[in-house]
């Protein structure tokens, strides 16, 4: 799917963005300590080695000087849904997180600069959630370089997940982010990217903090009664 988008800004610049999605991988549960580890660690490597490893930014061609800065917000880096507030693994709704990102550009004498990127998406679904669908959403900002935002625009991204499927790898494609200058002289390193998925306040704060966990995603997990050594008493 395409997505053509423009901005309206001051009498010396606009900046227009245009967006492709493409599904790329899915992912089931695990299996545990069952038959078949060995698949499937093999599998897992081989995407990791795919999918999770840095990879090279795109093409660049001589420009008239330094690419903008491309990063992803660290605030808005995951996306994570509790259920009632409870920040938990066995809690987890739909999760999202962007793993990598790559990006090029391209600009001489006093033309706009043209960027594009590539941001790879690991987007999950834990035991509460519902549903087998879910609509993520995620930003692309542009910023004069630790400065004010510019411009930015919202992107829908819809997942569905198969059957037995906790995971799903999609590669988001920014065709092109044009950024007009006033003249030669104003430079890539004038300006940065910034990318991030549209979170609540709590979200924010969550990846803030730093928290992780893994999830389990299709697995239920059940409680087992622990047993105090012997000649250690039990709380009534």
């Amino acid at each position: 799917m395409r997505r053509t988008l423009s901005f309206a800004l001051s009498a010396l610049m606009a900046v227009s963005i245009a967006a492709t999605a493409t599904t790329v991988y899915a992912q089931g549960p695990g299996r545990g300590d069952q038959g078949g580890d060995d698949d499937q660690g093999a599998k897992k490597k081989k995407r990791d080695e795919e999918w999770n490893q840095p990879k090279a930014p795109l093409q660049q061609l001589r420009n008239a000087g330094p690419c903008p800065y491309v990063k992803v917000l660290y605030d808005a880096s995951r996306y994570v849904e509790f259920k009632e507030a409870k920040e938990s693994a066995a809690q987890a709704g739909f999760t999202g997180e962007i793993q990598s990102i790559a990006s090029g550009c391209a600009y001489k004498g006093d033309e706009p600069i043209k960027i594009r990127i590539e941001a790879l998406f690991q987007l999950g679904r834990g035991p509460k959630a519902e549903g087998d669908k879910h609509v993520y959403r995620y930003w692309v900002a542009v910023t004069e370089r630790n400065q004010a935002v510019i411009a930015k625009e919202y992107f829908d991204l819809p997942v569905s997940f198969a059957a037995g499927q906790d995971r799903v790898y999609t590669r988001e494609t920014i065709e092109q982010i044009t950024i007009p200058r006033a003249d030669s002289k104003v430079s890539g390193g004038n300006f940065e990217v910034l990318l991030g998925f549209d979170v609540t306040p709590e979200m924010a704060a969550f990846n803030r903090e730093g928290k992780r966990f893994r999830v389990n995603a299709g697995q239920t997990a059940q409680a087992q009664p622990s047993q105090a050594p012997a000649g250690t008493p039990t709380k009534q």
